[in-house]
């Protein structure tokens, strides 16, 4: 779908020198496994979070009649998210969202506005936190004071956020072509997708038909 220039394009011409290195970076090293969580550490590699942006307004509730022929009623719909696409090996694809993430972050979006999941392996920070067990670890994101990572298995599970960013870096192609629809449908705004484009595209038209 075409882009709609209402966020930050996170693409080769907004990052410059920082999408070609997404898009053509080596293997990555293995991540470190982040130290014991500290309630009175921010996280490392965290931008300080920003004022948070003010909520949208809702829209209008129809008035009058619904068109002849339908039965929807057209103020529970919203615009469809923005998605963006950035290109990225499997190897690549998480260090192309943190990329994202970060790049958000510094325009202005709040830690507690984004999702982030994974297709392959977790995220090293969602992979320590359900280290101290699954309920603290969903606190967390009812909690909604900072950046979410789950697995995208557990979208069904995840709660919507303006922005959710999915990181293409392994996975079943089912699996996949079926969380690709339940992100968008949790991204209010912003849908954005980091991985093979060919793969991602083809996963995005199989998922249309789940």
């Amino acid at each position: 779908m075409p882009l709609i220039p209402e966020e930050p394009q996170i693409h080769e011409s907004a990052q410059g020198p920082r999408a070609t290195a997404a898009a053509g970076r080596p293997a990555s090293t293995p991540r470190p496994v982040p130290g014991p969580r500290s309630a009175a550490s921010p996280r490392p590699g965290r931008p300080v979070p920003g004022p948070a942006r003010p909520a949208p307004p809702k829209p209008r509730p129809a008035v009058g009649k619904a068109p002849a022929g339908g039965t929807e009623n057209r103020s529970d719909q919203r615009p469809a998210p923005q998605l963006q696409l950035i290109p990225a090996p499997v190897d690549g694809a998480l260090d192309a969202a943190e990329e994202a993430l970060d790049l958000l972050l510094e325009s202005g979006r709040a830690p507690g506005e984004v999702l982030v999941l994974t297709t392959g392996e977790q995220h090293p920070w969602a992979a320590h936190e359900l280290s101290f067990g699954e309920a603290a670890y969903w606190a967390q994101q009812d909690t909604g004071d900072d950046v979410f990572f789950a697995d995208a298995s557990a979208v069904e599970r995840a709660a919507s956020r303006p922005v959710v960013i999915v990181a293409v870096n392994g996975g079943d192609d089912g699996a996949t072509a079926r969380a690709l629809p339940a992100a968008m449908a949790r991204a209010g705004a912003l849908l954005v997708v980091c991985g093979d484009p060919q793969r991602i595209t083809a996963l995005l038209g199989a998922g249309a038909g789940v």
